[in-house]
């Protein structure tokens, strides 16, 4: 690859847009792989209710006891990845500067490593939401998708505090034409970097580019519970003079996972765009 060295220019580097991690607010950290590549979690059932026999005969008067049913996801890191790249001497005296090893390290993690991983996170929520509805958004029915959305996990028992909706950029804007939407802009700055742009109804409103969600996604509702993120390895290096090399040579390695626990698919609403 060639290497434009400088003649006289501004040490000043035309950087890339790049996001802080927007999966972070719809997921969990509640299990971990250390010391195993996979686990195993178990969801157990309930018993039926009965009548209470006051005046029958014997003893079994609270019903026929049976024994608990138990069912059990297994769950393996599933994503290695890595990079590398070499940062010569010679071409970082000769381009000013612009480049440093460090904040090229720094560069590949906010436009390649935090993208991917959002990128992986949303596919797997989508996977595997408990309810996926196809329709066509525009800003008559933009608040009318979400207020069902969230009409259908008041039904599944979701918490109402903690729900994110994760809408692509044209979904937002119809969201924000949409007369009967009142939309709460009172964000913190914290939230804001995250990409939520306000609350409305409970829920707060997360504007995430369609890129990082998964073909003809409007929005996703979806309450932290249901989906872990678990980063088993996040090492970086930076060599400077290794064996063959006259600067710096960076690697990187990122060994995670994702997945949506049984029982709290529900708390995961996918809203697609109409087959046509």
């Amino acid at each position: 690859m060639a290497i434009n060295l400088a003649k006289k220019f501004s040490p000043v580097v035309d950087e890339t847009f790049t996001t802080e991690s927007k999966s972070s607010l719809v997921t969990n950290s509640d299990y971990d792989f250390v010391g195993a590549k996979s686990i195993s979690i178990y969801s157990v059932g309930t018993a039926d209710m009965n009548d209470y026999g006051r005046n029958t005969e014997g003893t079994n008067r609270y019903g026929e006891a049976k024994d608990l049913s138990t069912e059990l996801q297994e769950v393996s890191m599933e994503k290695d990845r890595s990079f590398t790249f070499v940062i010569d001497k010679a071409d970082e005296d000769e381009t000013l500067g612009a480049l440093n090893a460090g904040e090229a390290l720094a560069r590949q993690i906010n436009e390649k490593v935090i993208p991917e991983t959002d990128k992986y996170v949303y596919d797997k929520m989508c996977t595997s939401a408990g309810t996926t509805a196809e329709e066509a958004i525009d800003k008559t029915n933009a608040y009318d998708a979400l207020a069902t959305a969230n009409a259908i996990q008041d039904e599944a028992s979701v918490p109402e505090e903690g729900r994110v909706c994760v809408g692509n950029p044209m979904y937002i804007k119809n969201l924000k034409a949409d007369e009967r939407a009142v939309l709460d802009t009172e964000v913190g700055q914290e939230m804001r970097i995250k990409g939520v742009i306000g609350e409305m109804d409970g829920v707060n409103i997360q504007k995430v580019p369609s890129r990082l969600l998964p073909e003809n996604v409007n929005f996703i509702l979806a309450h932290p519970v249901a989906t872990t993120f678990a980063v088993k390895l996040a090492e970086y290096k930076i060599h400077t003079d290794a064996p063959g090399v006259s600067g710096s040579l960076v690697e990187g390695r990122v060994y995670y996972t994702a997945f949506v626990r049984n029982n709290k698919k529900s708390a995961i609403y996918v809203s697609k765009k109409a087959s046509e």
